[in-house]
């Protein structure tokens, strides 16, 4: 989660859970931010434990919009567990997910301001098809793109990962004038080249892994075989 000001008016990036909101807004209010000051609430993407705080949030910061991406919409708005990751049925995860109302649909290349200070939309796609990240200058509020470690936001189908737009919005980053990353998880870091390309490169990797089931664009191994079977049919005849 990031506090972005300026004077009394403010805007978060995320929320988290649902169980620490009241503490977050007390140390908020510690702060001597005006609740009633908050312009924004901003879900960079769909997914439980970035979202799920947002209803509760909305309740103490009324006059704060909800933000997003049109494809995190309906998620939110029907509170779909599956899309969410509030519901991992095989690993016994089962958490609640409120029906959230997305008020300001944001695209890419818009701006949100609070005072004079400006962030613009990143639409970077592959994590999840609503995952936004947001420049202000030199930094890149990237989400879960890309950590400190070179690993990635998981990539899974039932929430709409795409390998393709991964590596493209990656290479986005890499080829961007960003000096510094602010992930959702994590440390800050520079963005290194060479970690975004380590990063892009196994991922271009992945594309072609069963591994990734329907993630993956092939699974070259099929045609290999195919083609020894057709030779070897050939032979015989």
């Amino acid at each position: 989660m990031y506090l972005i000001y300026d004077g009394n008016d403010w805007m978060l990036i995320d929320i988290g859970y649902e169980d620490t909101v009241e503490e977050i807004i007390d140390l908020i209010r510690q702060m001597d931010f005006p609740l009633a000051n908050c312009k924004y609430l901003i879900a960079t993407h769909a997914d439980v434990d970035h979202v799920q705080g947002f209803a509760k949030a909305k309740e103490l910061l009324p006059g704060a919009q909800i933000v997003g991406h049109k494809d995190a919409v309906k998620i939110l708005a029907e509170g779909d567990r599956i899309s969410t990751y509030a519901e991992v049925t095989a690993q016994g995860i089962s958490i609640d997910m409120p029906k959230i109302r997305i008020e300001h649909v944001v695209a890419d290349g818009d701006e949100l301001a609070v005072g004079n200070t400006k962030l613009t939309v990143w639409h970077t796609p592959g994590h999840t098809s609503s995952q936004l990240a947001f420049g202000f200058g030199k930094l890149l509020f990237s989400g879960d793109n890309i950590f400190r470690d070179g690993c990635v936001g998981n990539i899974d189908a039932h929430h709409g990962s795409d390998i393709p737009d991964f590596i493209a919005s990656l290479e986005r980053i890499r080829d961007s004038d960003v000096e510094w990353l602010l992930p959702s998880h994590g440390p800050i870091f520079r963005n290194d080249k060479a970690l975004l390309q380590s990063t892009i490169d196994r991922l271009t990797g992945y594309q072609h892994m069963a591994d990734f089931g329907t993630c993956a664009v092939d699974w070259p191994l099929l045609d290999e075989w195919e083609a020894e079977l057709l030779k070897g049919f050939n032979q015989g005849a």
